[in-house]
């Protein structure tokens, strides 16, 4: 079976797809997760349908999509310990004359603070646009989610517009910010 491997490398962080070995970190930093603080902050989640099999699955669906060109999945690790801290996306929206996609970002709450997200989304951000040839990378972020604009700038990004009625969340068509990275290529 053909697999996606592309790594990337910080001072303190590797940024890298999931492993099958990588289980149990994962498994325990879901898990160790504190209480939501805000709307956007999953906080605690219910780890209980998570098995080892589940995960096995998970990896395999992640590695089938990264070699479809829909989703590249990388989980955020420490260098220094392994420790698992966040994981970061960045899906296909159109190739052919765009090579446009979407970021998504998560470190985990009980790891906040410490510039890891920051550090991630550079590194996601420099590997999408020089190994898997995205010309321009957005990130799509609810309006009042300040964390989320805050890491998006810190990492470089572009503010670009306000997207109306965007998406059908929390009910209604919401709103919401773009932020973009692009390649000078």
């Amino acid at each position: 079976m053909q697999t996606f491997q592309l790594s990337g490398f910080t001072e303190r962080l590797i940024v890298r797809p999931y492993q099958y070995h990588d289980y149990m970190n994962w498994f325990n930093q879901y898990s160790s997760r504190k209480p939501s603080v805000h709307l956007y902050d999953e906080g605690q989640v219910d780890m209980s349908m998570c098995t080892e099999q589940w995960f096995y699955d998970l990896v395999n669906r992640h590695q089938g999509m990264a070699i479809e060109d829909s989703l590249y999945v990388f989980g955020v690790f420490n260098k220094s310990d392994h420790t698992h801290l966040g994981v970061i996306d960045v899906s296909t929206l159109m190739r052919e004359n765009f090579h446009w996609g979407r970021i998504g970002y998560t470190i985990h709450n009980q790891h906040w603070g410490k510039g890891y997200g920051t550090e991630s989304v550079k590194e996601v951000l420099r590997l999408a646009h020089t190994e898997l040839n995205y010309h321009r990378i957005e990130a799509h972020i609810n309006i009042d989610n300040s964390a989320s604009i805050a890491l998006a700038k810190k990492a470089g990004m572009q503010y670009e517009c306000i997207r109306k009625g965007f998406i059908h969340e929390f009910g209604k068509w919401t709103d919401y910010l773009i932020y973009y990275s692009q390649s000078n290529e």
